[in-house]
């Protein structure tokens, strides 16, 4: 007998041959891990800016509060020449801080919503998906970034109406778009990581009034560092906030800033962010 090796059995022609059943029963290998997390933020920030669409009504109020700033107690303070600027009228140094204010401001309740989320059951469908905690977390914290940036544009608007001396380089725009948006990734995961530790809406609403005023008056945003006590320069150099606003005054105004500094401390303090409140998302959850 010829020991001559078989010919291979020809797939049948619907389709139902070995080859084909291999197919069916070992399906292709999915992306896992690190490699999906680009896209799945992506996808999650795009899925946090469609509720926009349905209503636009907190970036209209939200304008309100920026705009007063700036034509009371901006114009104001121009006039009496109270706090020392280095040269440049007091408006054109408010408006970058005011600029972080407000986006601050947007950011820092951002945890409201991931509670509202746990209430209705969606956040419990997004863990069982496989999406990292960490795509889900930084999805909505760039979301907040890209309402920031539109708040932003507001307040630009208005400086320049009022007469602010802003740059309207391309490049340097797109560094303030960057630095608002790292600024508001932070704030809103550390909303979000607040939000996993209380589990309360009322409790984080009692928190976040707590905490963004004195975010706001120990930054840089209103005066300059150099006229603080010494106890309140300590604490601005530790909060982020200043870093995004001497950020925004070199880009803008062309002020004397540490752009290298400033970029670092907010990258950090996203990254910082997001791996906390993704610690805390099961907390969260149950």
């Amino acid at each position: 007998m010829s020991g001559a090796p078989a010919a291979p059995r020809p797939a049948s022609a619907d389709g139902t041959g070995p080859g084909r059943l291999d197919l069916l029963l070992v399906p292709p290998r999915a992306r896992t891990g690190w490699r999906v997390l680009p896209a799945r933020v992506v996808a999650m920030c795009v899925v946090e800016m469609q509720k926009l669409r349905h209503d636009r009504t907190e970036l209209y109020t939200r304008a309100v509060q920026p705009a007063l700033w700036l034509l009371i107690f901006g114009e104001t303070f121009t006039r009496i020449k109270a706090i020392p600027t280095g040269g440049i009228p007091y408006i054109d140094f408010l408006a970058p801080g005011i600029i972080a204010q407000s986006a601050m401001f947007i950011a820092i309740f951002y945890g409201i919503m991931i509670i509202w989320e746990r209430d209705a059951g969606i956040l419990t469908k997004l863990l069982v998906t496989p999406t990292p905690r960490a795509a889900l977390i930084s999805g909505k914290a760039f979301a907040s970034g890209v309402k920031a940036l539109i708040q932003a544009v507001v307040v630009i608007v208005i400086a320049a109406a009022l007469g602010v001396g802003l740059t309207w380089n391309p490049l340097r725009l797109l560094g303030v778009a960057v630095v608002v948006v790292l600024g508001s990734a932070f704030f809103s995961c550390l909303s979000m990581t607040i939000a996993g530790i209380v589990l309360t809406r009322d409790r984080l609403m009692g928190i976040g009034q707590a905490i963004t005023m004195p975010l706001f008056f120990a930054s840089n945003a209103l005066y300059p560092v150099a006229i603080m006590p010494g106890w309140l320069q300590v604490l601005s150099k530790l909060n982020p906030l200043s870093y995004q606003v001497d950020a925004l005054r070199g880009l803008l105004l062309g002020t004397p800033s540490h752009l290298l500094l400033d970029f670092g401390v907010l990258v950090a303090a996203a990254i910082v962010g997001i791996a906390a409140a993704s610690s805390l998302l099961g907390r969260l959850a149950r």
